[in-house]
Order: C-alpha cells, then structure tokens, then sequence
C-alpha cells in the first residue's frame, strides 16, 4: 500500500498515512478538524548502471549519436616514436 502526506491548512500539522488506491482521500485534520490536504513528494526511483539510455530505449539496429574518442599514442619517449 502506499504512503500518502497530509498536512492541515490551519494547524500545520503533519502525518503519513498507509492508504488502499480505492480510499478516499483525508479531508479532516485529526487534531483540529481543519481542511487537510495531500502533499505530493519526488518518487523513488533510482537508474543505476552505464548506459540504460543506450541499452533500454533504442533498437539494436540503431545508429549511435556520439562516436568514442580517437586513441592517443605516446610520442613522447623516443622507443614510441620509432615503433
């Protein structure tokens, strides 16, 4: 079940409830019988790992929009420059 966040308009106060999606919604404060209403806060979710975008959105026949960098290689020993 879900957490909802009440807070009342006239006292200020403030509580979580655990609420069925088929309840209604609270309307009555508990502590002063004031107008309640529902606060709304930033969902949980959270995207771990490299490259969802890339791996879970696109089609494998796709084309990528950035290319990786070239590869450097060290010219600043002399064995590198005569290899």
């Amino acid at each position: 079940m879900p957490t909802y966040v009440y807070a009342c308009k006239d006292c200020g106060h403030g509580f979580e409830i655990y609420q069925s999606f088929d309840e209604d919604a609270l309307n009555v404060c508990p502590q002063c019988q004031g107008t309640l209403r529902k606060q709304f806060n930033t969902v949980g979710v959270v995207f771990k790992g490299s490259g969802f975008y890339k791996t879970d959105s696109r089609s494998a026949g796709s084309e990528q929009t950035s290319s990786p960098a070239p590869a450097k290689t060290d010219t600043s020993s002399p064995s590198a420059a005569q290899n």
